[in-house]
């Protein structure tokens, strides 16, 4: 089955991952096996509420075209995820593919328990068919530590050991991320709490609005520092941070991660809950944007949700985000560039536009019958990217005032600093996903709705600036 949206729907977005209809929020379990990725997902498939979650799942062979899959997880009646197959990850346990997930019972209250399910055949390589085992292998939070929120496990290896996150909320308003020692998955021991929001970096860079991290994810970095990505829930989903740093063995058992720089894992308003795929060379990532839209024109709609493209990421010398669109994205692109110089060019319903600017560039985007204008800014010499949405509105308490991001000067070692000042942005637009790539530093991830009355027309303004820009193709295949 394609992924292609119905054509009478111009907000829905055809090339990123979403089910054809009703529900979807977090990527869950990206998974390499056999040659194909598999990318499951949260997903209500009667309603586009959260509401009766189970695991969607599409598989792809090259991160570009998607083929969907029968549902991976539903709830059990009766059994620990009667009310919810909430996130988790996939494994490999001795060649079986393996979900790791947050089981969520008729009282639940907060607490989910961590379940596993089996794919029935490994040999399969769509992987349709998956077997819950009947009880789950955590019960819920350790004792002691007055957890009020747990769920989201996320299974990781250091030093040849296989080791698991689990997302955390202490009742006194404290944020943390519960460490497991799983070498056996039917058998898990609590090795501690390995970060919380008391860790002065995450304090200074997270502030104590959230009372929970959500989904947390581990990679390693190529320079052999570590990532740890949190989801920040403040009652409702709020945002996403990262932190990276060393993680070291305490000779007691567990980890220890010490981090040394946090900041923001996108500076938009409509992603959250990422997940990631570590990689021999790389590390991929996926994340949620959610609707941001009155629950009415989404239920008119009958769709909610879209994952976003997958990104590569990694983190710089000084410590900060490294974050790239994946390359198999250009498999996407037509063949020849609906624009490939500073001008005006109408603009289709999904594109990919890069523009370098040596001196400040606006890129017009939007333009309303008013002469409101949905906008990106671009500043080389100040070092900023600015999108402005202009007079496109959008519901959440998080408001449209412009999102500034300050791109660090920092440069790698080896790497000739260029006698020109550039910053290049790249932008990828699919119905009403918009996400925006300042160089490899930083995202900026939102929802922008077109009216029938807007004019989607590029129109680049500045001195000296490179553009190309593809409209995307629809699937060969999928």
């Amino acid at each position: 089955m394609s992924l292609a949206a119905p054509p009478r729907d111009p907000h829905a977005p055809r090339f990123r991952v979403r089910p054809p209809a009703n529900w979807i929020n977090d990527p869950n379990g990206p998974f390499h096996w056999r040659g194909r990725y598999h990318l499951f997902y949260q997903h209500n498939p009667h309603a586009p509420v959260h509401a009766d979650i189970h695991w969607g799942h599409v598989s792809s062979a090259d991160l570009a075209h998607w083929e969907h899959h029968p549902i991976a997880l539903a709830p059990t009646p009766g059994g620990p995820d009667e009310a919810g197959c909430w996130s988790g990850c996939v494994v490999d346990d001795g060649g079986v593919p393996t979900a790791v997930y947050t089981g969520i019972d008729r009282d639940h209250a907060g607490l989910g328990t961590i379940c596993l399910a089996r794919a029935a055949d490994p040999d399969d390589l769509s992987l349709a068919e998956w077997r819950t085992l009947p009880a789950p292998v955590v019960g819920g939070p350790p004792p002691g530590l007055d957890v009020v929120m747990f769920r989201d496990p996320f299974v990781f290896r250091h030093d040849g050991r296989r080791w698991a996150l689990v997302g955390a909320g202490h009742a006194d308003g404290t944020p943390s991320v519960l460490l497991y020692d799983c070498g056996d998955l039917s058998r898990w021991r609590f090795a501690g709490v390995l970060l919380d929001g008391t860790d002065p970096v995450a304090a200074g860079a997270f502030g104590d609005r959230a009372v929970g991290w959500e989904c947390p994810q581990l990679y390693a970095t190529r320079n052999g520092e570590w990532v740890l990505v949190v989801s920040l829930w403040d009652a409702d989903p709020w945002t996403t941070g990262y932190l990276t740093g060393r993680l070291t063995s305490t000779g007691e058992g567990g980890l220890r991660f010490t981090a040394r720089h946090a900041g923001p894992l996108d500076h938009g308003r409509d992603f959250y809950a990422p997940a990631v795929l570590q990689e021999a060379d790389r590390t991929l990532l996926w994340g949620w944007s959610w609707e941001a839209r009155t629950a009415g024109e989404t239920e008119r709609a009958g769709w909610a949700g879209v994952l976003t493209a997958p990104r590569v990421v990694d983190v710089h010398t000084d410590g900060s985000l490294r974050v790239a669109p994946a390359p198999e994205l250009e498999l996407l692109r037509a063949p020849e560039p609906f624009v490939a110089a500073p001008g005006r060019a109408a603009l289709p319903e999904a594109y990919d536009l890069t523009v370098t600017a040596r001196a400040r560039t606006t890129l017009s985007l939007l333009r309303s019958a008013s002469g409101a204008e949905l906008r990106v800014c671009v500043d080389p010499q100040e070092g900023t990217v600015t999108l402005d949405r202009g007079g496109w509105p959008r519901t959440g308490a998080e408001g449209t005032a412009p999102v500034v991001v300050r791109v660090p000067r920092a440069t790698e070692p080896g790497v000739r600093q260029s006698r020109e000042t550039e910053l290049e942005v790249r932008v990828l637009v699919d119905g009403s996903l918009y996400e925006v790539f300042v160089a490899d530093r930083a995202t900026v991830t939102e929802r922008v709705y077109r009216r029938p009355d807007d004019l989607a027309e590029l129109v680049v303004a500045g001195p000296d600036a490179d553009v190309g820009g593809w409209a995307l193709s629809p699937p060969a295949h999928g």
